[in-house]
């Protein structure tokens, strides 16, 4: 079997309006250490669930973009098979206030035994939605025809043991742990401070920006982000629909993510109208220098390790 990165987006999806023979409707399944987190599950998620290896009880949180079909027509057989499997932990759904009556509407779609708990919790503004042990997730709006957020995951920042300086302050054993807790600690007859054994350490940052034109939200999204998934809906050379329709182009989407410093990209959502989707990353390309992924359904893709 496969090992499992403790980090990673499983891509169920990549399709935007209508799904194709090679394309389910959008879906994405970010596992976080042990977290799962759920983006737009379009029509047809539940299935891709299991052809992917992804179970309900792996589901901790929901996050909707906003309320067209291809990003949310996937919610009732998701919602009904966590009940139907018994998901044991509270699930938390995050989406616009303003699609609250969708929202409703999708969880009731047809008569079902209600066992899970779903805890809805609407996004009325900008700004932290939600807090954990993976830190914090962030909502920013978007620029669509409807009301539209994107979602960022942000681990804190934390500290790096390093082996030579503890070895030469005499800290050894538990006493690591405890100098980890307390910031300090007394080893061979003298104090010793977190920061003499130890170099800052970075969180991991994840950012996941969907339908929009080019805005303010979108680069702050994906501000420094380790992995970006950002939709990239139309080639360069049809940016006038991809505006009129309040969409990204793949050259759009390479621009943001050099100027945000962002590590791995992750291009998807992509038209049906254009049957090879390597366009997108050959015009991506032309701006991004990082790792950068055109994603295929039913695969994974890894956060990079740590720097």
């Amino acid at each position: 079997m496969a090992q499992v990165s403790p980090r990673e987006i499983v891509v169920l999806g990549t399709g935007s309006q209508t799904p194709t023979r090679n394309r389910n409707h959008n879906g994405y399944l970010l596992r976080w250490d042990g977290e799962g987190l759920l983006f737009d599950p379009g029509e047809g998620t539940q299935r891709q669930m299991i052809l992917s290896g992804v179970a309900a009880t792996d589901v901790n949180r929901i996050l909707i973009s906003h309320f067209h079909g291809d990003h949310c027509l996937g919610l009732p057989g998701v919602i009904q098979r966590m009940s139907l499997d018994r998901v044991p932990h509270p699930v938390h759904a995050h989406f616009p206030a303003s699609g609250a009556e969708y929202f409703d509407r999708l969880r009731h779609a047809s008569s079902f035994h209600e066992t899970a708990t779903l805890v809805p919790e609407p996004v009325r503004a900008p700004g932290v939605i939600a807090e954990g042990r993976f830190g914090r997730i962030e909502a920013h709006a978007l620029d669509h025809p409807v009301q539209a957020y994107g979602y960022r995951l942000v681990e804190p920042d934390g500290r790096r043991m390093l082996p030579e300086r503890l070895s030469e302050h005499g800290v050894t054993g538990p006493s690591i742990g405890d100098l980890q807790r307390e910031g300090t600690i007394r080893a061979g007859g003298r104090t010793v401070t977190l920061e003499q054994v130890s170099e800052p350490r970075r969180g991991q940052r994840f950012a996941f920006v969907m339908d929009t034109r080019l805005c303010e939200g979108v680069f702050t999204l994906a501000d420094g982000a380790d992995l970006l998934v950002i939709e990239s809906t139309f080639l360069d050379e049809d940016a006038r629909l991809a505006h009129d329709f309040g969409h990204l182009t793949a050259g759009e989407a390479g621009r943001v993510a050099q100027e945000c410093g962002v590590r791995r990209l992750v291009l998807t959502h992509f038209s049906q109208r254009y049957p090879d989707p390597r366009e997108f990353g050959a015009q991506a390309r032309r701006h991004f220098t990082g790792d950068l992924v055109v994603a295929e359904d039913l695969t994974r893709i890894a956060v990079p390790p740590r720097r």
